[in-house]
């Protein structure tokens, strides 16, 4: 079997010509554009270039976008100062902060600062909570996007075994009530597992989010599966890999995402997707 690849660059376009939509609807409207915060600490050169995609597909879309960057020694209380002023902000829909953040600092305290419904990465333990009753209003970003992505294949979720390997705040436990709401059974890993091959086996769908490169042998996965790897990590050739072997994958998968691709593509457009929902419903009204 050759697995179809689930193209998450496709995807997201059409996600992003949404959004784009959305935004001259608004303006036509003479309703202000969505407005955008992104704020990053220090200088982490993988953090540098989510942001920059992040910021460079705002201006796309037509959204007003503020930068902060700033610097590694800033103080928790700078940081909550500026969010605090950023919530008070009648322009600004969403506030995003770029995680891993320095050591110094509580991402706690920091994303538990963020509006409720300026929390457009959907971290916030309010949007956690709603998304946990089946209530969801902001949805964590790379979850959200995952589930169009298994949206475009036309798998019929209810019933199915998913399986997510990664229990983070935000991907895999986000992952787990994402797919429950969508019908699945799901077992969720992590590095108490035991026997973990025997979970991953008996996946129909396979969510893998641990960031080391082919961490899954392409040949535990379940003939037919769907599978979707979040990871991207730097193998020892220096090439993108991720955390499953995806030429053994594809051997037996029905369904793959590439890395790079896949998943990445629709984290960010899913970030447009939850500011342009905070500007319409939550601020200003649906111009619609």
């Amino acid at each position: 079997m050759t697995a179809k690849i689930i193209d998450g660059k496709k995807e997201a376009l059409l996600v992003r010509q949404e959004v784009k939509e959305g935004v001259n609807r608004r303006i036509a409207e003479g309703i202000r554009p969505p407005g955008l915060a992104v704020i990053l600490v220090g200088l982490d050169p993988a953090s540098k270039i989510y942001v920059n995609n992040k910021r460079k597909a705002c201006d796309e879309a037509g959204f007003k976008s503020l930068a902060y960057d700033l610097p590694e020694s800033i103080s928790e209380n700078e940081i909550l100062k500026l969010i605090k002023e950023l919530n008070a902000d009648s322009e600004i829909d969403g506030i995003l902060i770029q995680l891993p953040i320095p050591r110094h600092l509580d991402a706690n305290i920091i994303v538990n600062c963020i509006s409720p419904d300026k929390d457009v990465d959907g971290l916030h333990p309010y949007n956690m909570g709603r998304l946990a009753v089946r209530d969801p209003l902001l949805r964590p970003c790379t979850p959200k996007g995952i589930m169009r992505l298994l949206d475009s294949t036309e798998i019929e979720l209810k019933g199915k075994e998913a399986v997510i390997v990664g229990a983070s705040n935000m991907v895999g436990r986000p992952m787990a009530l994402e797919l429950l709401i969508a019908g699945c059974t799901v077992t969720s890993c992590h590095r108490f597992t035991h026997d973990l091959e025997k979970h991953i086996s008996n996946a129909d769908i396979l969510v893998v989010a641990v960031g080391k490169p082919n961490f899954i042998p392409g040949d535990w996965i379940k003939e037919g599966a769907a599978v979707i790897d979040v990871g991207i990590n730097r193998s020892e050739t220096g090439s993108l890999v991720g955390d499953v072997e995806f030429e053994a994958a594809s051997d037996r998968a029905a369904w793959i995402t590439p890395v790079p691709g896949g998943v990445g593509p629709m984290t960010v457009a899913s970030l447009l997707e939850n500011t342009l929902y905070a500007a319409n419903f939550l601020h200003n009204g649906d111009p619609s």
